[in-house]
């Protein structure tokens, strides 16, 4: 079966199975539970349509027998309280099971999502559509797919038991109702897939929508949204968005009434049929009155049960559809290759060499590194330094493993980073990126989260704060270190034990110090990154980071990048990138004895802008 539009062939029957395995693996007490269910719901009507017709023919009898109605009456009235008590336990164990299986299914999905060891995937707005189906899908797909099997054996039990009775009474009759199925399940299939189809196709849509709706609410998007007056503009693209899906649904929901009124007038035409023959044939003497009971329940017990059985297929045929994105993205192989044989990775001791590395983020893409070779040794600090796009920041990626280069290699001590588990390599890193995160937690949360081993350690959590010159700034807030840093969260919503959380927001200086405070957890790793450590801070506080920087750099392996070149100047080796290679390295003052190299022109350019004169200093 073909979902269309994005959505891979896949079998019901496939999809069932990965639902039901994880039904079982979730709560098999309330998964045996439900069949036992579905076996009385689908029984116990068959069973009363029968003895209320023993009921009717015995009272047509020229001499009734009243024991008889009384143990028929008594058998009907268990039915009731059985079927009754089936509802109130198949609700109860439905619950149940879907938490559970909810649980269960959002816990592989992101465990999927975090064994992606790179970045590519992440990048990928196809990716992204398809991880936000997959998302959809875990809330509700696993559990429709275990009700629909357990509704179609309950709908399957009841049709044939009353589809048995209608043989025994009108072998054509019983034909009719089969074949009336047919079309009703052509047409819901037929949604189905519509429907699924839909999906996919309003997911770029949909997810443009969300965007919108998260920049006329965040915080940090609202002074902009507010000065410049973009929340008009905003709104007016979030409902664009959304009168798209809303025309797309529209159309679909059309075609829905249609396929439905066709099938209820032709369901109406068969009872109506069914009905006449009945009264002229009991009319005739050719069937009795009980015979007449039971026909007309069979009839609409048939109907029915056909009806609920096409539209459970085709909802399951939906359901596996969607579902589809879900195993898609659980099965994903690493985006990162894992090596066939791993090999150990001993503490560093002779240095890290990028041996002609080219990189590019896609095939269609420009190559961001075009043979960039670069040897960081054991125990200096290595500047890196360029324009904009020079390729910088795709270094720093390549040295955390976030992608692998597509030719070249990276060694550690000689051995190729590709060739050691990525978890075990990044054990050995610390980072500082430019882009760092603001957890919506406690201020030591925030700090602890660089080293998780050590995130209850409020002593190692300190020291990391005033080694970043940030923890006077933490001290002073309201509860300290278990104050919470949100304006999205309620004060009071998080506590770890140091009293309650006043929800507090820092400035952007303090939050860089923050993240560099969370980089420095990893100290004594054995090499340190610090991208960018310093762009959101004044000259004041810069000048203290660095200083304090390079106490910590002293004697162990460091890598930072950096626009301003103040703050590597005294760095063992300053590296010049340009588009992609390596263009001149050495230390400062051999790189500015050279008035004619980049890193000169470039040291000439910013040192300008302090003097009082930048054109005569030019």
């Amino acid at each position: 079966m073909r979902g269309g539009d994005g959505a891979e062939g896949v079998s019901i029957l496939r999809a069932m199975a990965a639902a039901y395995a994880l039904a079982w693996r979730s709560c098999p007490g309330m998964l045996l539970v439900q069949g036992v269910t579905a076996v009385v719901g689908g029984t116990a009507p068959v069973a009363a349509a029968w003895l209320t017709k023993v009921a009717l023919d015995e009272l047509a009898s020229p001499s009734p027998r009243a024991g008889a109605l009384v143990w028929v009456a008594a058998g009907i009235g268990a039915l009731g309280v059985a079927l009754a008590t089936t509802s109130a336990v198949t609700a109860y164990a439905q619950g149940r099971a879907r938490r559970a299986i909810g649980l269960r299914s959002h816990d592989r999905l992101f465990e999927a999502v975090n064994g992606m060891s790179g970045l590519a995937r992440l990048e990928d707005p196809r990716f992204h559509d398809r991880l936000r189906l997959a998302q959809q899908s875990a809330e509700h797909a696993p559990d429709q797919l275990v009700q629909m099997g357990l509704a179609t054996v309950q709908g399957a039990l009841g049709v044939l038991g009353f589809l048995g009775a209608l043989v025994a009474i009108s072998p054509v009759m019983a034909g009719v109702a089969v074949l009336a199925a047919a079309p009703a399940m052509a047409a819901h299939l037929a949604l189905s897939r519509r429907r699924a189809g839909l999906m996919w196709r309003t997911s770029p849509g949909m997810r443009r929508k969300l965007f919108y709706q998260m920049l006329l609410t965040d915080l940090q998007a609202a002074k902009e949204v507010r000065l410049f007056g973009l929340g008009g503009f905003l709104k007016g693209r979030m409902l664009t968005e959304l009168r798209a899906a809303n025309r797309a649904e529209d159309r679909l929901e059309g075609g829905v009434v249609r396929v439905q009124v066709s099938l209820a007038v032709l369901g109406a035409l068969l009872s109506a049929g069914g009905l006449v023959w009945a009264v002229h044939a009991a009319a005739g003497g050719s069937i009795g009155v009980g015979d007449v009971s039971i026909f007309i329940a069979s009839l609409a017990g048939v109907q029915s049960g056909l009806a609920a059985l096409v539209q459970g297929i085709a909802a399951g045929h939906q359901s596996a559809l969607v579902f589809h994105h879900y195993l898609a993205v659980t099965g994903v192989a690493d985006d990162l290759p894992v090596p066939a044989r791993p090999r150990g990775l001993a503490p560093l001791a002779r240095g890290i060499e990028l041996r002609d590395v080219w990189f590019r983020y896609g095939e269609d893409s420009p190559w961001v590194l075009r043979g960039l070779s670069l040897t960081i040794p054991y125990g200096t600090s290595v500047a890196i330094v360029g324009l904009n796009g020079a390729g910088k920041s795709t270094l720093v990626k390549l040295l955390c493993r976030f992608y692998d280069p597509q030719r070249g290699s990276i060694l550690w001590d000689g051995v190729d980073v590709r060739d050691v588990p990525v978890a075990r390599l990044r054990e050995r890193i610390g980072a500082v990126f430019q882009d760092y995160m603001d957890y919506d937690l406690t201020a030591a949360e925030n700090i602890g989260l660089g080293d998780l081993a050590a995130l209850g350690d409020r002593d190692r959590i300190r020291a990391a704060a005033r080694r970043a010159g940030v923890h006077e700034v933490v001290e002073r807030l309201p509860s300290g270190y278990g104050t919470l840093l949100s304006r999205v969260f309620h004060a009071g919503e998080e506590d770890d034990g140091d009293g309650p959380a006043s929800g507090v927001h820092l400035s952007g200086g303090q939050w860089q110090r923050l993240a560099l405070a969370r980089g420095l957890m990893r100290q004594g790793r054995d090499l340190m990154i610090l991208d960018e450590p310093s762009s959101g801070l004044d000259a004041v506080a810069e000048a203290a980071v660095h200083d304090r920087l390079r106490e910590l750099r002293a004697g162990s392996t460091s890598v930072l990048v950096s626009h301003r070149l103040s703050a590597v100047r005294r760095a063992d080796r300053i590296v010049v990138v340009q588009d992609g290679r390596v263009l001149e390295s050495g230390d400062h003052a051999s790189l500015t004895a050279s008035p004619d190299g980049a890193y000169a022109r470039l040291f000439r350019t910013q040192a300008a802008g302090y003097r009082e004169d930048p054109v005569a200093a030019e």
